[in-house]
């Protein structure tokens, strides 16, 4: 079961129509049945899907829900949608109730763009103040298509999702505590770090100092991590390279793709400023497709990693390092005009 490309297709239609919709109802027509779908789960079928699902709550009837996902006769998630327009953070005081309600685990709360998922992780049957697993399908990261694809029909499993919800929930916010912390440390965070190098006492003027150092340490121990791991990488791209030099493809396993062809016509349309078009030339191979400078293998113009589920786009500099940029389509490629220029001159200059 592939949900990215289903999911990413999502976020393309809606990039497209959402200047066009304008109601709470367009926006569930439009953005979230076709959510629900990708889930598995029929929304033509009412025992499966339930619009309006009643949730009395005490003395006052006839309180509604948008939707209620049903399985084994019970409900198993229930969603409150808003316009897409609309901030969900206002909202989810009226999804509290529905779900003390309702008996269900999980609450979805969504504009049709932001989702937010909640559960009972602090107090059974009372629905948490945070949700466990928040984002925006426009900006969808793999490790969150991971997370969703857990609640689709075939996956799903109530005590798996909430033995991962808590990780993912406290996770999320030791996260944003370190996040401001980076941004503003503050003086129980310095003082950690401060009275375990500095001997003497932690003094207003030592503290101010430390403040700027532990901020400075830390992005730069973060900065050395990403260096270690992009180097690690390309050294292991190097070594699959040395081998293929070794070792002649077996040509049977090279498939050259349509979107790594429509790819290197980007590339031409670019470059052909500066270059002959029968200067720039590509040849596949099993891990990458490369794009190069009158055909030699020692004037790479860059490379397209299209065969995996991350797709990036390899700029070359002038030592003839690869850096990798992330691309989400292929179109995206028109983004790194100016990198792709400037590596011809790197060739040229010889």
């Amino acid at each position: 079961m592939q949900l990215q490309p289903q999911l990413k297709a999502l976020a393309e239609k809606i990039g497209k129509l959402k200047d066009k919709i304008d109601t709470e109802e367009s926006t569930k027509h439009a953005f979230v049945l076709p959510f629900i779908n990708l889930l598995g789960y029929d929304t033509f079928n009412p025992t499966e899907v339930v619009p309006e699902f009643t949730a009395d709550i005490g003395l006052k009837k006839g309180e509604k829900v948008d939707y209620a996902i049903f399985q084994n006769e019970q409900p198993i998630i229930i969603i409150e949608c808003k316009n897409w327009k609309e901030n969900l953070n206002a909202h989810n005081s009226q999804l509290f109730r529905y779900f003390h309600a309702s008996k269900t685990r999980f609450a979805l709360l969504t504009n049709g763009i932001e989702y937010q998922f909640y559960t009972d992780l602090e107090a059974a049957n009372k629905m948490d103040e945070k949700p466990f697993l928040e984002f925006d399908i426009t900006k969808l990261k793999e490790s969150t298509v991971h997370e969703i694809t857990k609640f689709h029909k075939s996956n799903f499993d109530v005590e798996k999702i909430v033995d991962n919800a808590s990780a993912l929930k406290y996770t999320k916010e030791i996260k944003k505590l370190i996040a401001e912390q980076l941004q503003q440390p503050s003086p129980d965070f310095v003082k950690l770090f401060a009275k375990e190098v500095h001997s003497g006492i932690l003094t207003k003027r030592v503290m101010e100092e430390f403040t700027d150092l532990v901020g400075k340490a830390f992005i730069q121990t973060i900065s050395d991590k990403v260096n270690d791991r992009l180097n690690s990488a390309l050294n292991k791209e190097a070594e699959q390279q040395q081998e293929e030099v070794q070792e002649p493809e077996e040509i049977s396993k090279i498939e050259t793709t349509e979107e790594e062809l429509e790819g290197f016509r980007i590339v031409v349309a670019i470059l052909r400023r500066k270059l002959a078009i029968n200067r720039i030339v590509y040849r596949d191979t099993q891990s990458y497709f490369g794009i190069l400078l009158d055909d030699n293998n020692r004037k790479p113009l860059c490379r397209l990693h299209l065969n995996a589920t991350t797709k990036y786009i390899g700029l070359i500099d002038e030592n003839k390092n690869e850096r990798r940029e992330i691309i989400e389509t292929i179109d995206d490629v028109y983004e790194f005009e100016n990198e792709l220029l400037k590596t011809i001159d790197y060739y040229e200059e010889d």
